[in-house]
């Protein structure tokens, strides 16, 4: 389920940017690891609810997907956050403080979200990738099963992703011991720092193989074709985008990014969608209109409906036959029929007759 970020901070869907910003900075100063009060989880939640937020658009994308793609979009990188919003904060009321001493914590790992940069200490994501699709307007209304077939950095199908020759032994890596992490003390005006991240040789695992695989050379990821199942969820509407965690590129030692489904929806010559309501235009003669009848329309199912058209008043009504719409969940919407009086091209002698008695009558 989504995070909904505007809940997280405590403000409107309509808020301020200055607005989130003191949301932001009032909730960070109370729920920051170093206070006595401090939630590192909360914490966390909060920054990544601001650095979406505080920018345009990501604010923009996830209002409009749920999700923010900056940062893993397909072939974008991170922007940065509106400003820094720790702007005029005091540190010092912080337990723990930055004392000559120093301070080992996770610089990246506290601050990246908010500056728009990634914890160095955090597991590794791939890249996040995006396809295009285009679907009849059927299979859109009533949803549909897709396969595509697409090229993409998958995870290595012989060593399973660690790098090593099948079988192989697993020595403890010498840069790390085994940790996973190294340590890089480093000076700053705030005093001395030892900042941890993932260790570049073994890439967090601890463990490096004594022999590389084969297939793809130590990497643990290989570029291959790769069949994918797509699920059309019914009532999708052109341009919506599916998303389909971990089915983007890998990454050795870390978590495959997702992939993102754009979908175009053909036109149809009939039907047209107006929300959850399916509309349709329908001609009839002039003496059916005046009369009243009953026509056969194929409905988008291909099934033959029977629709009663009563006397028209007026030269264009609309006929609404409930539930034959799209499908919204456990309901349906509406089929509209906009029903039109056709005019004839062309009056025979008996017709115009006729119409002149119509016209003596005052019709």
């Amino acid at each position: 389920m989504a995070k909904d970020f505007y809940q997280i901070l405590g403000v409107d869907k309509k808020a301020s940017k200055d607005d989130i910003k003191k949301a932001f900075r009032k909730l960070a100063h109370k729920y920051h690891p170093d206070k006595g009060t401090g939630d590192e989880a909360r914490f966390k939640e909060i920054t990544e609810a601001y650095s979406v937020l505080s920018d345009d658009k990501k604010r923009r994308e996830y209002d409009t997907y749920g999700q923010a793609f900056a940062g893993g979009a397909p072939g974008g990188t991170q922007g940065q956050p509106g400003g820094n919003p720790f702007g005029g904060f005091d540190f010092s009321q912080f337990q723990g403080g930055f004392g000559n001493g120093g301070v080992e914590f996770d610089l990246g790992d506290m601050f990246g979200d908010i500056f728009g940069g990634r914890s160095q200490n955090r597991q590794p994501r791939g890249r996040d990738i995006s396809i295009d699709i285009e679907i009849p307007f059927k299979d859109a209304v009533y949803g549909t099963k897709r396969t595509v077939l697409i090229t993409k950095t998958s995870t290595c199908d012989t060593c399973k992703g660690n790098g090593g020759k099948p079988g192989t032994e697993m020595s403890t890596c010498t840069t790390c011991n085994g940790a996973g992490k190294v340590h890089e003390t480093r000076n700053s005006i705030l005093g001395q720092f030892t900042n941890v991240r993932t260790c570049p040789e073994c890439e967090g695992a601890g463990k490096i193989p004594k022999e590389k695989c084969p297939d793809c050379k130590g990497a643990g990821v290989r570029r291959k074709e790769e069949e994918i199942n797509l699920t059309i969820p019914s009532g999708i509407d052109n341009g919506e985008m599916i998303r389909l965690p971990q089915h983007g590129e890998a990454i050795k030692g870390g978590v495959t990014g997702d992939l993102y489904v754009k979908v175009h929806v053909k036109q149809h010559q009939t039907f047209r969608r107006e929300g959850s309501n399916l509309v349709m235009h329908l001609p009839i003669k002039l003496t059916d209109a005046l009369l009243g009848a009953t026509v056969s329309i194929e409905t988008l199912e291909g099934k033959t409906l029977e629709v009663k058209i009563p006397q028209m008043k007026k030269g264009e009504e609309i006929l609404r036959i409930r539930g034959k719409g799209v499908p919204t969940g456990a309901s349906h919407g509406d089929l509209l029929i906009y029903v039109e009086a056709a005019l004839p091209q062309k009056l025979s002698g008996k017709a115009k007759k006729a119409v002149e008695e119509l016209k003596n009558e005052g019709l």
